[in-house]
Formats: C-alpha cells, sequence, structure tokens
C-alpha cells in the first residue's frame, strides 16, 4: 500500500525505506501499542513450548490475548504462525495469565481472558 504525506497542495509520496532488523520494527510498535491497539504490553519475545512470539499483549475489552509477529519481509507463512500462536493460547492458558500478572503487577484470573 503507498503512504503519502501532504505537501503544499499535492499528496507526496512517502519513499520506502527498509528495516534492516525485525526488532526495529517491534521497539517502537511495543512502546506505543497502547495508543495503536487499545491494549496492554505483557512481554517481548515470550517463549512458550520452544515457540517464541514476537510481542505479547492483551486487550482488556475483549478480555483476549494478542500475539504479535514482526516482519522485516512479506512472508506467506504469516497466517501458519499466527493459527501456531493461537493453538498455544488454547491449552496454555494459565500460562499467559501468569506471564501478564508477572508483567504487568495486575491480577488477571482465568475468567477474565477469553
Amino acid at each position: 500500500m503507498a503512504l503519502y504525506k501532504s505537501g503544499r497542495e499535492l499528496l507526496v509520496p512517502i519513499k520506502e525505506k527498509p528495516f534492516k532488523l525485525e526488532k526495529e520494527i517491534q521497539e517502537p510498535f511495543e512502546k506505543h501499542i497502547s495508543t495503536l491497539r487499545d491494549s496492554e504490553f505483557v512481554q517481548s519475545g515470550f517463549t512458550i513450548r520452544s515457540r517464541r512470539i514476537d510481542t505479547l499483549c492483551f486487550a482488556p475489552r475483549s478480555k483476549a490475548f494478542i500475539s504479535i509477529g514482526c516482519k522485516r519481509d512479506r512472508d506467506a507463512s504469516v497466517v501458519d504462525q499466527g493459527f501456531t500462536y493461537r493453538s498455544l493460547m488454547l491449552p496454555y492458558k494459565s500460562d499467559f495469565i501468569l506471564e501478564y500478572n508477572e508483567n504487568t503487577r495486575k491480577h488477571l484470573r482465568r475468567d477474565d481472558a477469553d
């Protein structure tokens, strides 16, 4: 998708500047997650059952954990990766809740997360 900025009277295209590392995308995204996604940041690089989730967040309104994978390049396996993360969230819900409680210093109960 093309991006533009407002010029004097015209829209000016913004030239794409590729990232060298996924971390360059991940860090500012995590820092501003509450503004961008109305979510709470939980953990960066959360590992469960030998799978690493780049960014783990929690959305209080929907009572749902959100896994975010940052990609530097276009990658067809993103959908498969999302299904893998979801399949981890269902049987290991307590691990996600424990991670939330330890990192946010708040108390989330099993019934508080869907």
